[in-house]
């Protein structure tokens, strides 16, 4: 009978395990989502710079999203996993140049950057691990998209001019293998412009693969200005 009930009881730590797991990854694939600086400064509301000073002229990492298939997603997983920013220490001066905070007033990142880990990374944690490995994962991944290089490769540039979608697109989607799902905002004189370029990564946040569904957001129509910054 001992053996019996120990073995009973490990097939249901095993079986609790398991649904453990299968619970945790509620999501099928990520976005990570890059937002051009100059279109989110170029607007009504405006923008601030970090107190690190002015980010650099490329695209910001706005953040990694588990989704789910059917477009919906999880969100604040864990409530009782607050950002901590001595947890990624060795990640700040990454963070400060590849994940700028341009919301005003000025501030140092740390409040956007727990918003991201608290809302998204925590839905996260069966691919990522922990809050270091969400945002690492995130970073790893920006760096594998030279999209500013593929955009001027293409002729698209910063300069305030105007280009079409699909101009965008092919120009991305050769240079980086992949074509993005492109969302823009308006300036302050109603123009669309180039504001943030979707791509997904697999359930294991380790490599990209084609968007299994559109994640929305503000269309672009055919005339799209690409602001400097």
């Amino acid at each position: 009978m001992a053996v019996t009930a120990r073995l009973g009881l490990a097939l249901l730590v095993l079986a609790l395990g398991v649904v453990g797991r299968s619970s945790a990854q509620d999501y099928d694939f990520f976005f990570l989502v890059l937002q051009w600086p100059g279109s989110y400064c170029d607007t009504k509301q405006s923008c601030c710079y970090p107190r690190s000073g002015k980010p650099a002229a490329d695209f910001g990492i706005h953040g990694l999203w588990p989704n789910r298939d059917d477009g919906s997603y999880p969100q604040n997983c864990d409530p009782d996993s607050e950002f901590d920013p001595s947890k990624v220490s060795d990640l700040m001066g990454s963070l400060r140049s590849e994940w700028p905070t341009l919301a005003c007033p000025s501030n140092d990142g740390t409040r956007f950057w727990a918003h991201e880990w608290e809302k998204h990374g925590t839905c996260a944690v069966s691919a990522v691990g922990d809050e270091h490995g969400y945002f690492a994962a995130a970073i790893r991944l920006r760096s594998q998209l030279p999209v500013l290089a593929a955009l001027r490769d293409g002729g698209v540039r910063p300069d305030g001019g105007y280009y079409t979608l699909s101009q965008i697109k092919g120009a991305v989607s050769r240079g980086v293998g992949f074509e993005p799902f492109v969302e823009c905002n308006r300036d302050e004189s109603g123009n669309s412009q180039l504001y943030q370029l979707y791509f997904c990564v697999d359930a294991a946040g380790e490599k990209f693969v084609e968007c299994p569904v559109s994640p929305g957001g503000r269309p672009c129509g055919n005339r799209i200005e690409f602001p400097a910054f």
